[in-house]
């Protein structure tokens, strides 16, 4: 006979339980009280949650998976193009990219052929389930003060937020920052731009005819037709 004990999983003895009470009144306050289990697993010595009890299940909530400090995080040094990190489990991330050339796709009825294009410096703002995006002026340094311009794409709403679609957005809550940022740039540039949200033009001119005369071409974005959104870069640390 072998002993395959040291095989089997870790096992877990329940120690304590809580029950919650609400108040049926309009205030829905409510009462914890905590059990003690014993050795054959029954909930015994009711009483109220004590003090110590609370810590101690503060700190084991906050050990869990979701608040793990991972999210986020740099792999060494925080990469250069990245302005301002808010790290919780709700945080976000902001970060620019320069102008370049970048694949496009757009829905048939639009008329645009789908291809490479000019596109501007874009400033980013990302959460776990939310993506916006602005275009920047080509300076060489980016303050508080920087003025950001509405981003010149379809499926983007008036304060910067992108509409995903049929997108599937999918950021684990240990994301590494650049896997965060990488992970958003592919999402945004590969779906397809479809329509304008609020009817009007991100751009000076028509947006359609701007795209239809950069797609697959040499062509620089032509920076005149950007238009300012009111907002500075300040306003999205919030």
């Amino acid at each position: 006979m072998k002993d395959i004990t040291a095989t089997f999983g870790t096992l877990y003895s329940p120690v304590k339980a809580l029950v919650i009470y609400q108040k049926n009144s309009p205030d829905k306050s409510i009462y914890l009280e905590s059990y003690d289990m014993d050795k054959n697993g029954y909930p015994t010595n009711a009483h109220p949650l004590s003090l110590k009890e609370s810590t101690q299940l503060a700190n084991a909530l906050d050990t869990s998976d979701e608040l793990k400090r991972n999210f986020l995080k740099p792999l060494g040094l925080l990469p250069k193009n990245v302005l301002y990190i808010s790290p919780d489990h709700d945080g976000y991330a902001i970060w620019h990219t320069p102008s370049q050339k970048a694949d496009l796709f757009f829905v048939e009825s639009l008329g645009i052929s789908n291809g490479k294009a000019s596109i501007p410096s874009l400033l980013w703002k990302a959460s776990k389930n939310t993506l916006w995006v602005y275009a920047l002026e080509e300076t060489t340094a980016i303050t508080e003060a920087t003025p950001l311009y509405h981003a010149p794409f379809f499926n983007l709403y008036e304060d910067g937020r992108v509409c995903m679609g049929t997108v599937s957005v999918n950021i684990k809550t240990d994301c590494l920052l650049e896997e965060f940022i990488a992970l958003w740039e592919q999402y945004f540039f590969n779906s397809y731009f479809s329509h304008l949200i609020s009817e009007k033009s991100p751009v000076k001119g028509n947006i359609i005819q701007l795209w239809q005369n950069l797609i697959n071409t040499r062509k620089k974005f032509p920076m005149k037709v950007l238009i300012k959104n009111g907002q500075t870069l300040k306003k999205l640390l919030s």
